[in-house]
């Protein structure tokens, strides 16, 4: 990736919205390219769970809405390369349904499986998902921690042109957004990772007593690619002995 598709935006209209054009159709071929690959992908979730030389504690994908777990297969494959033992849901399919139902699904997961010390990685609706389970779901502390990446945890106003409750329920006026944003005592546990200029996103993706990291990458998709995310990720999830023998 080159240095000048990286760097936030300094320029004044119309540069300004041309670059934003180009990084929204590139953000968009992204999407089309992992949905693609996702739909001939043949890899077993099973196969994800049981890396070769488990190491760091166990890590549940949280996609966003709109996408299956499949979206999240390169993520997921690199955390696994590395040794990680990866969780997937297929039970949330697409992930159309309400962020409640969602954070139902990931609390039976943990306790079917078992799972302690988890760490939950989101993208977008998924970090709602995740936060509302920490919240409400959680009532054995399975959960460590979360590393939330464009997370709308404020709403979107873009959400008000939609018709798709699914889409819709992403209004900052939302009974479910008001009622996590109001929510603060799980923060700590977050990581919340953001792009510098996240198309559906407008507000940001900032979180109040959450550890932001701001990513140069911009889009609401293509940043789930950046190497940044990738170290951020090995950091969190690997000891600096078990990285250091990953090479």
């Amino acid at each position: 990736m080159r240095d000048d598709d990286r760097m936030p935006d300094p320029s004044p209209p119309p540069a300004g919205l041309l670059r934003q054009s180009w990084w929204r159709a590139r953000d968009y071929a992204a999407v089309v390219r992992w949905q693609a690959q996702g739909l001939v992908s043949r890899v077993d979730p099973e196969h994800l769970r049981n890396p070769e030389r488990p190491v760091g504690p166990p890590v549940v994908l949280l996609p966003g809405v709109y996408e299956s777990w499949h979206f999240l297969l390169p993520i997921a494959t690199f955390l696994h390369e590395h040794g990680v033992r990866v969780h997937v849901l297929p039970d949330l399919r697409n992930n159309r349904r309400p962020v409640s139902q969602g954070a139902e699904v990931l609390g039976q997961y943990l306790v079917t499986h078992d799972l302690r010390d988890a760490v939950l990685v989101a993208h977008s609706k998924g970090g709602l998902i995740g936060k509302l389970a920490m919240l409400r779901q959680d009532p054995d502390g399975r959960i460590d921690s979360m590393i939330a990446v464009n997370t709308p945890f404020s709403g979107s106003a873009y959400a008000r042109w939609f018709l798709a409750p699914s889409v819709r329920a992403f209004i900052p006026s939302d009974a479910t957004i008001v009622a996590l944003a109001g929510e603060r005592d799980v923060n700590a546990r977050i990581t919340s990772v953001y792009s510098n200029w996240d198309p559906h996103i407008p507000a940001g993706s900032a979180l109040d007593g959450a550890q932001d990291v701001v990513l140069t990458t911009p889009g609401h998709f293509r940043p789930l690619a950046d190497p940044a995310l990738h170290e951020l990720l090995l950091e969190r999830l690997l000891s600096p002995g078990e990285a250091a023998a990953r090479g």
